[in-house]
């Protein structure tokens, strides 16, 4: 029986990748990627994370999606699988955005979401 590619975990519009490209190639050391995970907190549970990545853990999922090398916190990947991340400029800010298909709820400020893990596949 074929397997069924694996969904990546995230994804990133053009809009997202250029501008993590911009920031990147500003930065001060020379980073692998982009470390992207969850943590606990805020009114409505958790919180994305994103930060440059300097080395890659040997659990981390690695993605490279348009350009960039995404390196994902093994424990967030159930949170985040099929999520897409934009970058978005409105009147007053710019910034990124994760739609992800796993969140049930976010707080009123938009800093915290509630997420439910992924379902494994049968």
């Amino acid at each position: 029986m074929a397997r069924r590619p694996r969904p990546k975990v995230i994804t990133l519009t053009d809009r997202a990748a250029e501008r993590m490209q911009e920031i990147m190639s500003a930065a001060d050391e020379n980073y692998i990627g982009v470390k992207i995970g969850v943590k606990n907190g805020g009114c409505a549970g958790m919180e994305y994370t994103m930060d440059y990545a300097t080395e890659q853990a040997a659990l981390d999922e690695v993605v490279e999606e348009n350009g960039i090398k995404i390196l994902i916190d093994p424990k967030a990947i159930l949170f985040l699988i099929g999520t897409e991340v934009d970058y978005v400029t409105e009147k007053l800010s710019q910034r990124f955005v994760f739609n992800n298909p796993n969140q049930t709820d976010a707080c009123g400020c938009g800093e915290s979401v509630t997420i439910v893990p992924a379902k494994a596949e049968a």
